[in-house]
């Protein structure tokens, strides 16, 4: 029988596949009863389980990360697909179709490395070039940059998941650009390239998605910043010149203001015209992909619009009909 995968999924349905594990916890309700707690993964997405009346056996049984064959029902709460489970346990890697948990192919990473090394080597400051030459010819860091999410739960939360966002950037601000003779092109594409790098080293991705301790302690802006100096001073090296300050002040910023606003973890406003451009249109490329997988894993597929999504405050329209 073939796999049915977490998007396929509607309320009320049995399920009984093997997923990968992540953030589990041992959990107590109102009454002082334990229960388990995990969230359950595929390539198409992933969904949080729950398991009554648990203990420390059954909690002890398994660790993030690995595979785990739960069978129990689906509902929704909140908008969001959810499994009531009635049990679980752990499966040997050797047992497991590891293409069912990977959403991105070899075949695709290579494509769209070439292409984002195609944008960068395409920019006209000779400075910015030889510093993108310096990302990309460091072997472990575009190992680490092709296989890394963009984020764990909001967008691109898959592995290869930065890489495909960061073209999807690249190619925005290429489209964008110009549009608006005063931004600085060269200056955009490399900040598109730069502004999530330093999740090659906030998150791990292995098999669970989750932060690691440095990204939980310092963070992706700061860890970015980190690695840009490191690459700055191999530019330098290599060009056997000093790298323009006013570029470095630039690129740093366009990293630590990207999220826009200090609620939602900027320690600085974007102030360039660059940065400004780079912070709307990263929010656009993940509130559109996350959007539109809220979209098609619905559980309302005989309607015309999704469930009612709290955390967003409304329904999305997946299409119109004429009236008769």
């Amino acid at each position: 029988m073939s796999r049915r995968y977490i998007s396929q999924y509607g309320e009320g349905e049995n399920i009984d596949e093997v997923y990968v594990a992540s953030e589990k916890q041992l959990r107590a309700n109102r009454n002082g009863n334990l229960y388990l707690q995990v969230r359950l993964s595929d390539k198409t997405g992933s969904m949080t389980g729950m398991l009554w009346n648990a203990n420390d056996r059954l909690y002890d049984m398994f660790e993030n990360g690995d595979y785990l064959r739960a069978t129990g029902t689906t509902q929704y709460y909140n908008g969001n697909l959810q499994a009531i489970l009635n049990r679980v346990e752990p499966v040997d890697a050797s047992r497991v179709d590891e293409t069912d948990f990977v959403t991105l192919g070899t075949q695709q990473l290579d494509s769209m490395t070439s292409r984002v090394g195609e944008i960068l080597r395409s920019v006209s400051n000779v400075h910015l070039r030889n510093l993108a030459d310096c990302y990309l010819m460091d072997e472990a860091f575009m190992k680490d940059f092709r296989g890394a999410p963009a984020g764990i739960k909001n967008h691109h939360a898959y592995r290869g998941g930065l890489l495909e966002h960061v073209l999807s950037l690249l190619e925005l601000c290429d489209t964008v650009a110009p549009h608006y003779p005063d931004l600085d092109r060269d200056i955009l594409i490399l900040g598109a390239f730069l502004h999530d790098s330093g999740k090659t080293g906030e998150l791990n991705y292995e098999r669970e998605l989750s932060y690691s301790d440095e990204g939980q302690l310092i963070g992706h802006l700061v860890i970015g910043v980190e690695i840009l100096d490191q690459k700055i001073r191999q530019a330098e090296e290599l060009a056997g010149e000093t790298f323009p300050n006013s570029l470095r002040l630039a690129l740093k910023h366009l990293i630590l203001s990207h999220h826009g606003e200090y609620e939602y973890g900027s320690p600085k406003l974007p102030m360039t015209l660059e940065a400004i451009a780079l912070h709307y249109l990263d929010s656009l490329d993940a509130r559109m992909h996350s959007i539109s997988d809220l979209i098609k894993s619905d559980a309302n597929s005989d309607s015309n619009w999704t469930t009612y999504q709290p955390a967003l405050g409304r329904k999305f329209c997946k299409s119109l009909s004429d009236a008769d």
